[in-house]
């Protein structure tokens, strides 16, 4: 299937590793040309080299309002415009109420919502002037699914998916087609911190085995590449008419209608 990708500029948000690599590697493989950034110098100019040409990479905090303007205007001067941007930067914050402190709410919010909101405003005018601009913004099962297990991510996540539509509703008539990705448990580095914060002392495999087998129907953790393809395809030709849509990509996780 031709996506229609081809010379299409995009930006992808925590690109050097995870979903982020993965998104932009498909975008990459379907002839787009691709900017990414990520915290870290040193996996982001590592992805960066994997990629191959036509790549625009920079440093930026998407905690920094100021950096994110940076980086999207230098990747428009870069790639020749912004056709796709993708919301992808964020962290796995588990806690339960009690554990969770005014700090671990706000830097969820900022690393989560806020994020969304200062690359959307941030890109804006670029995907204005696009000719078919989209903006894919990768949520969590856990907006529409409470748990308290994640109860940070249950809050802001469902706040995302309000900014997802509302995005979409308001930005129609300027042709933007706004979609979430909520992903369910996906293998991905950040799974690393909720191991170490929930079960340290339990052998990894074993620790995501045993969620897997509890919360997911197809009793398996996603692939990366599982969600990278749907990202594409909703950033491509054939969804021109999908806008506000939220698509679950999580084994069947998702316990609601």
């Amino acid at each position: 299937m031709d996506l229609g990708l081809t010379g299409r500029r995009a930006i992808v948000t925590g690109g050097s590793k995870g979903i982020g690599l993965a998104v932009a590697a498909e975008l990459v493989a379907e002839g787009a040309s691709v900017a990414i950034c990520s915290r870290s110098a040193s996996e982001l100019a590592a992805a960066a080299s994997s990629l191959g040409d036509n790549i625009f990479h920079q440093v930026c905090d998407v905690t920094d309002a100021a950096a994110v303007k940076s980086f999207v205007d230098s990747a428009a001067a870069a790639l020749g415009g912004v056709d796709i941007l993708v919301n992808n930067a964020g962290r796995a914050h588990p806690g339960n109420f009690e554990t969770l402190s005014d700090e671990d709410w706000r830097a969820d919010l900022d690393v989560k919502l806020f994020s969304q909101i200062r690359c959307f405003r941030a890109a804006l005018p670029h995907l204005r002037a696009s000719t078919s601009p989209r903006v894919v913004n990768i949520n969590a099962v856990y907006a529409r699914q409470p748990d308290p297990a994640f109860f940070s991510t249950t809050v802001v996540r469902a706040a995302c998916l309000n900014l997802n539509k509302v995005l979409a509703q308001e930005f129609g008539a300027d042709g933007i087609l706004v979609n979430s990705v909520n992903i369910g448990f996906v293998d991905t580095p950040q799974w690393g911190n909720i191991h170490a914060r929930r079960a340290p002392t339990q052998d990894r495999t074993e620790f995501l085995d045993g969620l897997a087998a509890a919360e997911v129907p197809l009793a398996r953790f996603g692939r990366v590449d599982e969600v990278s393809g749907l990202v594409a395809f909703l950033a491509g030709a054939r969804a021109s008419y999908i806008t506000g849509a939220v698509i679950d990509v999580a084994g069947g996780m998702g316990k609601y209608v």
